[in-house]
This record gives structure tokens, C-alpha cells and sequence, in this order.
């Protein structure tokens, strides 16, 4: 049985003292490929020595995060630019609105956003994006451009039925991670009537963090976890969810 963790941060920090293990952890789970989104030019290097140390498991995008985006955030997009210029990523990411933290750059965000669409447009590439209290704002900022939409996930979709459906219809997948598992989360509810088809799974990894763990470290090897809990919600093995989502991860990051 195969997993593949399409959303990990496995390069930060919190991983410092036993990356290694962890990454172990997750081959012996069964994650055969862990795609790292990346935060702003701070995350760069320890993303890309993650690439370097396990080739052919660990795939990393390029972007600029939605809460990265503030007064100097031209800069930031000229020296993501400048990468992607340089060499290949799977994919452009994390981008997105964000307006949990701060609302004060939105219009910002909006901007920045739609340029790094543009960019995954010219380098035939998927996008990952970050919604938080921000998915009806960005499905309307996509429908606003409809004709001009890269291919891509919407990384930890928590949303309901409609919003689901919207976003399928415009093409794009739902990353599911550790919320599902959440008791009153409520996304077991919602994920019931979308198709598999539509979904891949995360972990947002060291966030989000799935039952029974919740509150500590998420680490690439939970995605198991989330895998069991999709299987159980909708009534079908958990090889079957391994094999759809793989599939579904295989083609968009293809």
C-alpha cells in the first residue's frame, strides 16, 4: 500500500533533532512521496537539502505564503521568481489568502496570489493554495478569471458541501488532513458526499495534527491516519483510499 503526503513542512524547525527518524517513520507507513510547499525565502535552503538528502521522495514547490505577503512582499515574489527561473519545482506553493492572522495586506495578498497563478500558468505547474477564512474569497477571485486557472489542491480544505463543490467544479482537488479526524470538526460530515476521486490527502505536518495525537507534533507518518478515517466516513478499505489518492497526487503532480 502506497500514501503520498502532498502538503509537509518537514524542513522546519520543529524537525531539527530527528528529521531522520521521522522520515523513516513515514517510509515504514507506506508515504512513499512527500511534497514540501514552501513558506517565503527563509524556508528555502532546508527545503531544498530535504530534496537533496532523499531524492525521488521529497518534492519541493515554490512560493510565497499568504501570511509571508506584507510591506516587502515584491521582494519576496522577485526572489521566488528568481528560483523558479533557475531550476524546476513540482509546483507553485503555498499561495493563497489568509485572513485568520491579519487582514491588512489583503489587497496585497489578492495581487500576489493571482501572480504566482499566472506563474504555475507559464510553467505548466499545479498550485497549492491556503484558504484560511478566505475560500469564498479566493473561489470568487477564481471564477473572476476562470479562463486563465492553473490545476491545483486546495491544501486543508475544511469547508462545506457548497464550497466543495465549487471548487471541484472549477477543477481543483481538496487536500485532506488531520481536521477530519477532529471529533466536532464536522468535515467527516461534509467529505462524505464528495467523491474520492476529488481528494488527496496531508498533513500539513507539524500542524493539524490528527486524532488520537491532536495537540502534539504532526510528523508525514499520520497520514495514515487520515487515510483510516476517510476509509471509515465512507465505508470503503483503506487500500482503496491509498490507491485513489495516490492516483489523484501521481496525475496533478505529473
Amino acid at each position: 500500500m502506497k500514501l503520498i503526503d502532498t502538503h509537509t513542512h518537514l524542513y522546519l524547525e520543529q524537525f531539527d533533532e530527528d528529521r531522520n527518524e521521522v522520515l523513516q517513520r513515514a517510509f515504514d507507513a507506506g508515504v512513499e512521496a512527500l511534497y514540501l510547499p514552501n513558506v517565503d525565502s527563509r524556508t528555502i535552503d532546508g527545503m531544498l537539502e530535504m530534496e537533496k538528502q532523499w531524492p525521488g521522495r521529497c518534492f519541493p514547490m515554490m512560493g510565497v505564503h499568504p501570511c509571508s505577503i506584507g510591506e516587502n512582499y515584491e521582494e519576496e515574489l522577485r526572489i521566488a521568481r528568481e528560483w523558479l527561473d533557475t531550476r524546476s519545482f513540482v509546483a507553485i506553493g503555498e499561495i493563497g489568502i489568509d485572513l485568520y492572522w491579519d487582514k491588512t495586506y489583503f489587497e496585497e495578498q489578492k495581487i500576489a496570489f493571482s501572480t504566482q497563478m499566472d506563474w504555475a500558468l507559464e510553467f505548466d505547474v499545479p498550485i497549492v493554495i491556503h484558504s484560511r477564512d478566505s475560500t469564498d474569497e479566493i473561489i470568487e477571485l477564481m471564477r473572476s478569471r476562470a479562463d486563465r486557472l492553473p490545476r491545483g489542491i486546495f491544501h486543508c480544505f475544511t469547508g462545506n458541501l457548497e464550497q466543495a463543490n465549487a471548487i471541484i467544479d472549477l477543477g481543483f482537488m481538496l487536500g485532506i488532513g488531520g481536521v477530519v479526524t477532529f471529533k466536532n470538526g464536522g468535515l467527516d460530515k461534509t467529505i462524505v458526499d464528495v467523491d474520492l476521486e476529488n481528494l488527496v490527502l496531508e498533513t500539513d505536518a507539524p500542524y493539524l495534527t490528527p486524532a488520537p495525537f491532536r495537540g502534539k507534533r504532526n510528523e508525514s507518518s499520520y497520514v495514515r491516519l487520515v487515510a483510516e478515517k476517510l476509509a471509515a466516513v465512507k465505508g470503503i478499505t483503506l487500500e482503496e483510499v491509498a490507491k485513489v489518492t495516490t492516483d489523484n497526487a501521481g496525475k496533478l503532480f505529473a
